[in-house]
């Protein structure tokens, strides 16, 4: 005597694998984690003109100085922000230009954080709200974005500057876009 299946006890497993499937083969394309900016080859976002209290504030100039600039989006509560800190530093004693974007933080924490671990900031855009993040497309700190000499987004990198994605993808954007500055 043959049990009769019906085909809606098969169908909800072979729609399940199916998914199983889409996603296997999505999470093993090439760049399946890369987050690409809409802004790349475009002229930057507006940034907001409030500072950060006892830190100069971001002009456009200083966006589009004719030199290769950084623009970081950081928060005192944020670990990986912590993280790539030093890395900061190292790069402005290198001679390049960092533009701070302090997001959604507390404006004290904030001015004790870079008292204590140094600040390696030409000016701290403050963005309480996080409206000039949105803006930029950021979805949590950290991410830096590379801008050439006529503020134009070269390279949007998200998370912390450290480690094998740091040295794999960033810095070669970076190097590419300083050679091109020369």
């Amino acid at each position: 005597m043959a049990t009769k299946i019906s085909p809606l006890m098969v169908l909800p497993p072979l729609i399940f694998a199916a998914f199983g499937i889409l996603a296997f083969v999505g999470l093993g394309r090439e760049g399946a984690n890369d987050l690409e900016s809409v802004f790349e080859g475009k002229p930057h976002p507006a940034m907001t003109d409030m500072a950060l209290p006892g830190y100069d504030a971001v002009t456009p100039d200083m966006l589009a100085s004719g030199n290769v600039t950084l623009v970081n989006f950081w928060a005192s509560w944020c670990p990986p922000c912590r993280a790539e800190h030093p890395r900061l530093l190292e790069m402005q004693a290198e001679g390049l230009d960092i533009i701070g974007v302090n997001f959604k933080d507390q404006e004290a924490q904030a001015q004790k954080y870079l008292s204590e671990d140094g600040n390696p900031f030409k000016a701290v855009a403050f963005d309480p709200a996080g409206r000039t993040a949105i803006e930029w497309g950021v979805t949590g700190p950290p991410e830096t974005f590379i801008l050439d000499g006529d503020g134009v987004v070269l390279f949007k990198f998200v998370g912390p500057l450290v480690g094998s994605d740091y040295e794999q993808r960033f810095m070669p954007a970076l190097e590419n876009a300083l050679k091109a500055a020369q």
